[in-house]
């Protein structure tokens, strides 16, 4: 051939170029000088060539984009072009990783009736038009109008805590479980371990801590985390009462979604052997002497327990007590009750003298201490006091 072959432009009803046998099916000529294929007259659509890009801001979705796999590595905003410039059939999938992507139509324009779509960080979204409008796979659009994957529900189920079975003195198991806090939940399907005497490290028996060494009688707080990459389950260990106050060096890519319980150590270092049970209680293997033969009196004092630091907890107590009074009794309570009076005609007892001169009683109760661990103790008279310490209740959220 010398010279082009020539065809007539035809309709995806009549191609220009067709067969004898069935007429309907060939190659015609679309509007726009697109070149259109057609099979019993029904126009077959090609898909543009899937193309892959990395974006670390900012931008603006074009026609060319269409069938585009857009990952943006930080927080941006998409901006789409006018639904009638991309045209019905155009679509788009953003992968958000590394920051929310707020998804912006033109104008009035609507993302799945709304007037933006926020992808969270680890989450993707496929993005079609209409020609008019836009939509999605609906995924997101659910998430976000779920009320409980906002800033509802602080719970925590199951993921108790032991002192492991090899190494009770240094690891920690969690059970089974999982927490949430706000718009944060991880769970975890099979139990895990983490051990006091080493930094963070990720998995299963590796070390806890989020900063220095393992402390004697120190408190360790259990926090749940969630690895952002894979939404995987794992815990740090800190001194610190709060979120705000944990060290996250060693924390990159992870989120602190809960406190879920309290490790104590005693003088050696070791972990106190304990049983935690489902409604955040725990239990000493042995009980602890807190106080043995003190003085309390008129005046009263502030007693330190073994319970966790920097929070206030129910402690579980004993008592006994003995006065040269025959009419004595001595009150344990909370120090924010302020200066109450022991007596039968002040604020009561948790134990009495038993009507003989330096004679014994007992008594028990769960009292709630202090930020710094501790209860006040006061009689009607002088007298000895003995506190033994069976446990105490931390509150996480957990029910029974």
């Amino acid at each position: 051939m010398v010279a082009p072959l020539k065809a007539a432009a035809g309709t995806s009803t009549g191609p220009g170029l067709g067969f004898a046998s069935n007429p309907q099916t060939g190659i015609y000529l679309k509007g726009g000088g697109l070149l259109g294929f057609t099979q019993n007259g029904v126009d077959v659509a090609f898909d543009n060539d899937l193309v892959y890009a990395a974006k670390s801001g900012d931008y603006t979705a074009l026609a060319s984009d269409d069938n585009a796999v857009h990952r943006f590595t930080a927080a941006a905003t998409l901006t789409l072009t006018a639904a009638a410039t991309l045209g019905a059939n155009w679509h788009y999938l953003v992968i958000a990783d590394g920051g929310d992507v707020t998804v912006d139509p033109n104008g009035a324009e609507t993302i799945d009736g709304a007037a933006t779509l926020v992808v969270k960080s680890g989450y993707s979204a496929l993005i079609v038009c209409s020609g008019s409008a836009f939509f999605t796979d609906k995924l997101m659009a659910r998430i976000q109008s779920k009320a409980d994957s906002t800033a509802v529900g602080d719970f925590v189920v199951g993921l108790t805590l032991s002192n492991n079975g090899a190494n009770p003195n240094t690891h920690v198991d969690f059970a089974a479980g999982s927490a949430r806090s706000g718009s944060s939940f991880v769970s975890s399907a099979s139990s895990f371990t983490k051990r006091v005497t080493g930094t963070f490290a990720a998995g299963t028996g590796s070390g806890g801590l989020d900063a220095g060494a393992v402390a004697a009688n120190a408190t360790y707080f259990a926090y749940a985390l969630r690895k952002d990459s894979d939404l995987s389950f794992d815990v740090v260990l800190s001194t610190s009462a709060t979120i705000a106050g944990v060290t996250t060096t060693l924390l990159t890519g992870y989120t602190i979604v809960k406190c879920i319980g309290v490790v104590l150590t005693n003088a050696s270092s070791n972990i106190r052997p304990f049983i935690m049970f489902p409604n955040d209680e725990y239990q000493f293997v042995t009980p602890i002497i807190e106080a043995a033969n003190i003085a309390t009196g008129l005046s009263g004092a502030l007693l330190a327990l073994t319970v966790p630091n920097g929070v206030k907890s129910k402690a579980k107590l004993r008592f006994m007590f003995n006065s040269p009074s025959t009419t004595n009794s001595v009150l344990v309570h909370d120090p924010a009750k302020g200066a109450l009076v022991a007596g039968g005609g002040d604020q009561g007892g948790v134990a009495g003298t038993p009507q003989v001169a330096s004679g014994f009683s007992v008594g028990n109760g769960d009292i709630w201490t202090n930020t710094s661990r501790q209860v006040r103790h006061v009689a009607g008279a002088a007298g000895a006091l003995w506190v033994f310490n069976d446990g105490f209740t931390f509150p996480c959220g957990r029910t029974a």
